[in-house]
């Protein structure tokens, strides 16, 4: 009787923070067991691996409209198929044929050397010649506008930027040509977006703006970037020929991949997770983003491996197209149309299979990579109790460190969703070398650590069952 009057006397905001905290603690202790399970047998997995390793070395880059491309597609729905997942499927997608062709860049004064370079992804080719012109260096577009026409008209510009990450210099590769042009420039020529090189050019898209003409344009690496900045400083004419025979096809005929575990209780709700199939064509795309896309479809073939069945759908899905288009992720929005609603979270893994430190979720700042990528799209707000559980399963990765959330969700593929209201999660991993190898010859299998591989299949596990099985629908928690 005691206990009874004293319950009812309890303010009501005191009773409702008691509930609140026994929810939270009821989700905790329903799911320890089951993640550390999880996380025990990703530890051991050897398949993942096998797959990546399959996928690098036998099968290799992956440039959209390339053979190799529909080979990847061929194969990993064959493995998703042999795992046991459901509703495997490869729903078409139109996707840009870029080629990138013979390309070489040569500098004929003040000395005769090779540049090392790649073509950047999208860009023209030369004519059959080549194109040879003075190089102009400036480290900002302020300083290319401060040039003028008269002092750019018909020269070679050289972006020369200082490394402020990914996120603050990529802009040079991507809009430089276009302003380039714009002053009369013949080419652009700028340098690779890493700090760290060792004579190592990094590729990557760039976008032509409309109404300018297109000149063609190339990363070279650090060292020779730096190096013809120092002959331009002191005084001595810098003169470049450069040779590309990168030219654009109609586009081709490619494919997303698709693989489910259905839910028990609520199969049309889906927690949808992956990366993109495609990369540029050098290398192997091991991190960006062959070990994405075998991440989390290790995850989840574990999931269904231990015949662990969520009340929602999980839905594992290789994106195509995200180098050079994004063609894939706009294709899957289409796809699920109306259906979007029913989508509760997003998550994406395209940052490298380094060490994973934890997850950024909701709304504002970058999802896509901890060491810095291009801002995610903006998103709608997080709410306070998503946020707070989304913290909570985090909580469930401390045995590897692995869980810290961060504000801050999304990555190119998902962005489609996250625009249409469905909270996102993207993986952060420490990004120590990330950039080291991104979009460079040097993407390659040997560069993946199996223990940090295995921890992003644990954490990917957890948090895509946790989300799917778990009573609330994240995306609905106020």
């Amino acid at each position: 009787m005691l206990t009874l009057y004293m319950t009812k006397s309890l303010p009501l905001f005191i009773l409702a923070g008691a509930l609140v905290a026994a929810q939270s603690d009821s989700i905790s202790q329903q799911y320890s067991a089951t993640s550390q399970k999880l996380i025990a047998a990703a530890l051991e997995d050897q398949e993942g691996l096998a797959r990546l390793q399959f996928l690098c070395d036998r099968i290799g880059n992956r440039l959209s409209g390339s053979p190799s491309l529909e080979k990847a597609i061929a194969w990993a729905a064959s493995e998703m198929k042999k795992a046991g997942l459901e509703n495997v499927s490869t729903p078409s997608v139109k996707v840009p044929h870029w080629v990138r062709g013979k390309e070489s860049a040569t500098m004929m004064a003040p000395i005769e050397k090779p540049l090392a370079m790649l073509g950047l992804g999208m860009s023209v080719g030369t004519p059959k010649d080549g194109i040879s012109g003075d190089v102009v260096v400036v480290a900002s577009f302020d300083e290319l506008t401060a040039l003028g026409k008269a002092n750019v008209a018909g020269k070679i510009v050289l972006f020369n930027p200082d490394w402020k990450g990914y996120g603050g210099t990529v802009m040079y590769r991507s809009d430089g040509a276009s302003k380039a042009a714009e002053l009369g420039a013949t080419a652009a020529l700028v340098r690779s977006m890493t700090g760290t090189s060792l004579q190592t050019p990094h590729t990557g898209a760039m976008v032509y703006a409309e109404g300018i003409r297109k000149i063609p344009t190339a990363a070279i690496s650090v060292e020779d970037a730096a190096l013809i900045t120092r002959y331009v400083k002191s005084g001595l004419p810098v003169k470049v020929r450069l040779m590309m025979e990168a030219h654009q096809l109609p586009d081709a005929d490619s494919h997303n991949v698709v693989g489910e575990i259905l839910g028990s209780e609520k199969p049309e709700e889906v927690v949808v997770l992956g990366g993109h199939i495609d990369s540029w064509d050098i290398g192997q795309g091991a991190n960006d983003d062959g070990s994405g896309i075998m991440a989390t479809f290790q995850a989840v073939a574990l999931i269904k491996k231990f015949g662990l069945k969520p009340r929602r759908t999980i839905r594992v899905v290789f994106w195509v197209n995200e180098e050079n288009g994004s063609a894939g992720a706009k294709a899957y929005r289409e796809m699920v149309g109306a259906a979007v609603s029913n989508h509760i979270a997003a998550i994406e893994m395209d940052g490298g299979a380094e060490k994973p430190v934890g997850f950024g979720f909701g709304s504002g700042g970058e999802g896509r990579r901890r060491a810095g990528g291009p801002a995610a799209a903006p998103q709608p707000v997080t709410s306070k109790a998503a946020f707070d559980r989304a913290v909570e399963i985090g909580k469930l990765l401390e045995s590897i460190d692995g869980g810290k959330m961060t504000p801050g969700g999304g990555g190119a593929d998902i962005s489609p969703l996250t625009a249409s209201g469905v909270p996102g999660f993207g993986v952060h991993t420490v990004g120590t070398h990330y950039f080291d190898w991104h979009h460079t010859t040097s993407d390659t299998f040997d560069k993946i650590v199996p223990l940090e591989f295995q921890q992003n299949v644990a954490a990917l596990a957890v948090l895509s069952f946790v989300l799917a099985d778990m009573p609330e629908r994240i995306d609905k928690m106020q």
